[in-house]
């Protein structure tokens, strides 16, 4: 990889020698703008406004407008005696937990490569204490004519610098919330918690931008004089007026997208409302179901133990009320007898 920066990292008394180069690269297909009557390029020229003709490159210098107009000529010269020691080195002040870098501060990155056999103990001293320590270093340095500010970590068996802007660079979102009082119900968090395990997560590898994908379908199509491919139809859009059956709707597509059997309502996990694990919860249910069965399989075993026992004595009474009869007659013929 080209570098594109020549310095060395301060790290105390410490002087790594290393190069800058880019860490990213830029696939984004670029057009040109041409003329549509004849396709001819459109270029722009560069033209000295005072000899009022063009210029070629190694006749551009910089020059620095005051503000009165006047244009102070600025020399490669002149930038490598700036009063600053980060003018080609990378001056680490501080190391701080990764979690205290605000990632609206983060820009571009780089891989700092390290220069020479000479750089190798220091560099591999640098990238195992960074290691260790689970943090970050911020360093200050300077690129392009201004001094930046950047965060150092480690990458694989590398160190990469993220440039970063300076905390007064980044604007506080002032008027981007909503500025009006909604009531979001628990039923609601429910379906969105239930949205998001549903979608779960992604190998960002995986990931890939299918608009220049499909750009690139397209210009090999017009190329070849082929006929373009066809858009898809775009997605029905339009004012979310039931948020319930948008987010119920959202959980039944992400399950069959992913091949998940469709249900009729979605299945909603609630929020847990206490510190009970799931385990419990489940046991604490079968408890109070087993419970309810019980409780009516007594109650329906009740009433006809109280039927048997009413049949039971109505029987006694029954057969008491026989023998006594038996009796009462057989008292009665005696005492005929003895009359006689």
């Amino acid at each position: 990889m080209r570098s594109i920066w020549n310095g060395a990292i301060s790290f105390g008394l410490v002087s790594i020698p290393i190069k800058l180069v880019n860490a990213t690269e830029n696939h984004t297909i670029s057009f040109r703008q041409i003329h549509t009557e004849d396709n001819g390029r459109i270029r722009y020229r560069k033209v000295c406004e005072v000899e009022g003709r063009e210029v070629s490159q190694s006749e551009i210098g910089k020059g620095y407008e005051d503000a009165d107009g006047t244009i102070v000529p600025i020399t490669d010269e002149d930038l490598s005696h700036l009063p600053i020691p980060t003018a080609r080195t990378i001056e680490i002040v501080a190391f701080v937990p990764a979690d205290r870098i605000d990632p609206l501060q983060m820009g571009a990155a780089y891989y700092l490569a390290a220069s020479g056999a000479p750089a190798a103990k220091p560099y591999t001293l640098l990238r195992e204490a960074l290691k260790r320590s689970n943090k970050v270093a911020i360093a200050k340095f300077a690129l392009r004519g201004r001094e930046r500010l950047g965060m150092l970590r480690v990458v694989d068996e590398a160190i990469a610098m993220h440039a970063l802007l300076w905390p007064d660079e980044v604007r506080t979102p002032e008027g981007v919330a909503p500025d009006v009082h909604v009531t979001i119900r628990d039923k609601e968090l429910d379906l969105a918690d239930a949205l998001m395990d549903t979608l779960g997560e992604v190998e960002m590898a995986d990931l890939h931008d299918e608009y220049r994908e499909a750009l690139e379908e397209v210009v090999a199509a017009k190329a070849a004089g082929e006929a373009l491919p066809e858009a898809p139809e775009p997605a029905t859009g339009g004012k979310v007026l039931d948020l319930m059956a948008a987010l119920e709707s959202s959980v039944r597509a992400a399950r069959e997208s992913r091949g998940a059997e469709p249900a009729g309502e979605a299945d909603v996990r609630p929020l847990q409302r206490s510190r009970s694990t799931p385990k419990e919860t489940d046991a604490k249910k079968s408890t109070s179901t087993a419970k309810k069965t019980a409780a009516k399989k007594t109650a329906k075993k009740t009433p006809a133990r109280k039927s048997a026992a009413k049949s039971a004595e109505a029987t006694g009474k029954s057969a008491a009320k026989s023998s006594t009869g038996k009796k009462t007659t057989a008292k009665k013929t005696a005492a005929r007898r003895r009359s006689a």
